[in-house]
């Protein structure tokens, strides 16, 4: 495959063997040897050479967009003409992975690089602990000047990096999602089918302003000055799924629905099975409102991809583009309807594979990969394309090979886990090849063959004609984590926050909060329990016996 040098490097458009002879020939080779940085590099695999060299990165994250809701993976109903263009014009990583698919232990993972377990991140009540430094942190050190915009999911106390920032959003931190705190035994979410609808509106998403700072930002720079890293973090297409209305009407009358067959839930796992009651979905969602809910996901992506555009307008205009990273991804995917589920929190890829492009600065144009990659290797990429220090607990392996065509150092295969709201035990994945192996503590898993069986509808882990593969994939699994023992740590810091959580609480005021999302009768049954004595409920709140 053929690759253009960077722009900015002039030495780079020499290739490995002409460089070899310079060293020999003694043509300058001595002075570039002690600038040369050793680094699968943008344009052929060269390295980098000096400050100068460092591309911009610019990195747009989503919020819950599935990997197949986009023109460029295929979807026969979707419009993403801008992601489109931009995936024509770069790489396309067809099978990529979040590290959890939930958000604030997906964003933790990105944000330092590691598996959200490494960073104690387990669930949206466990938010990053700041333990391991951001990668912005690190960006910035190498010399960049850094930007952040919108939703991160981290922690107000901690360094995130950003030399400017606008409006960066850390939510679960302060605002814990309670239910995730209740999974053994698994607590029911009443509300939680509320969310399968949908409806229009007329006003812009809130995203348009996160997408304006950082075009902004993008337009304050210079192409001839110092490397700039931006992070814009939009909401969007995160329920509630309301769409802007002309793109929400384009969509009613023309949405897919899911197919799901009653064969399948009768033979679903039953770890998926409780979480479908977990979150009331046992009885089927009227058709209608499943019409609605997938109209105004459609038009939020939609919409989206209006404000991915804009950003992309922006590096043209301003000359930057050929100097610049783009890069499109989310924190995670979204069910709608697939396997009777909704939301995310689920290892099936629905919810756990998402979409990933990466454009600009010289990369090769219209390639697609195949290869399972995780968000762990984008951010390995990122510190190496910059010629940031990375730190020792870095996960993860460059993709920047994979991107000309060569494995170079990457397995070949990506992990994710889940142990967030839904979930009765801990759930591990990891992905290689065509196959797919599913890890549930205490259960047996799943082994499906995606090329064969793209629906995950036929589990194979008990065919011995391929009892090789199961075996490679578990022996991956665990080389990697050891899942009984982050099984029983999700646990127990999951119960640690709720005991953080209670003292600085009255029991009135931890009624009020289990409530808002688990009702009031079942709160008060597990205020119950958790307090070992007898609450008679009460409209002002509960009273002891």
């Amino acid at each position: 495959m053929h690759s253009q040098s960077f722009t900015k490097c002039p030495e780079l458009a020499m290739t490995r063997r002409e460089f070899g002879g310079n060293l020999l020939r003694g043509l300058g080779g001595a002075a570039l040897a002690t600038t040369l940085r050793p680094l699968d590099a943008l344009a052929s695999g060269e390295a980098l050479s000096g400050a100068e060299c460092k591309p911009n990165i610019i990195l747009v994250l989503s919020d819950q967009h599935a990997y197949k809701y986009c023109g460029f993976m295929g979807h026969p109903v979707v419009r993403t003409p801008n992601l489109d263009k931009i995936a024509a014009s770069g790489v396309v990583f067809r099978s990529t992975y979040c590290g959890s698919p939930v958000s604030a232990p997906s964003r933790a993972g990105m944000i330092s690089g590691v598996y959200p377990s490494d960073c104690n991140s387990f669930c949206n009540s466990t938010a990053w602990d700041g333990g391991i430094p951001a990668w912005p942190v690190l960006m910035r050190d190498a010399g960049y000047h850094t930007f952040g915009a919108g939703k991160m999911d981290a922690h107000d106390n901690f360094d995130l990096g950003f030399n400017e920032s606008m409006n960066i959003i850390n939510s679960h931190w302060k605002k814990p999602d309670i239910t995730s705190l209740f999974r053994r035994p698994l607590c029911i979410r009443p509300t939680a089918r509320n969310q399968v609808d949908g409806r229009s509106r007329t006003t812009p998403h809130r995203d348009a302003q996160v997408v304006k700072a950082t075009e902004e930002f993008i337009r304050r720079q210079r192409a001839d000055g110092k490397p700039w890293v931006a992070y814009c973090g939009v909401h969007a297409p995160h329920d509630p799924f309301t769409g802007l209305e002309k793109y929400y009407d384009y969509y009613l009358s023309r949405v897919d629905m899911p197919e799901v067959e009653n064969e399948e839930l009768e033979r679903q796992h039953i770890v998926f099975t409780q979480m479908r009651y977990h979150k009331n979905l046992g009885t089927p969602i009227p058709a209608e409102r499943i019409r609605r809910a997938r109209a105004g996901y459609y038009a939020m992506i939609t919409e989206l991809d209006e404000h991915i555009g804009r950003l992309w307008a922006a590096l043209e205009e301003t000359g930057q583009l050929e100097n610049t990273i783009f890069v499109y991804t989310s924190d995670h995917g979204e069910s709608l309807g697939d396997h009777g589920l909704w939301l995310k929190n689920n290892l099936y890829d629905v919810a756990a594979r998402i979409p990933m492009v990466v454009a600009g600065a010289n990369l090769p144009r219209g390639v697609t990969v195949d290869t399972p990659v995780a968000h762990v290797d984008l951010i390995r990429t990122f510190l190496e394309w910059g010629g940031a220090e990375a730190h020792g607990r870095l996960r993860g392996h460059s993709l920047a090979s994979l991107m000309h065509g060569r494995a170079g150092g990457h397995p070949g295969w990506a992990y994710s886990e889940s142990h967030s709201e839904g979930n009765s035990t801990g759930s591990f994945m990891i992905r290689k090849g065509d196959w797919k192996y599913i890890h549930f503590t205490w259960y047996d898993g799943l082994l499906y063959n995606l090329a064969e069986d793209p629906g995950e509808l036929k589990n194979r882990i008990a065919d011995p004609s391929v009892r090789d593969v199961l075996k490679e994939l578990r022996e991956i699994l665990h080389a990697e984590v050891d899942p009984v023992a982050l099984t029983e740590k999700a646990f127990r810091l999951q119960r640690e926050r709720m005991d953080e959580l209670a003292s600085t609480r009255t029991e009135v005021q931890m009624l009020d909060l289990l409530s808002s999302r688990l009702g009031e009768g079942q709160s008060v049954a597990l205020l119950n329990a958790y307090y070992g004595r007898t609450f008679a409920y009460m409209p002002e709140g509960p009273k002891k016996h």
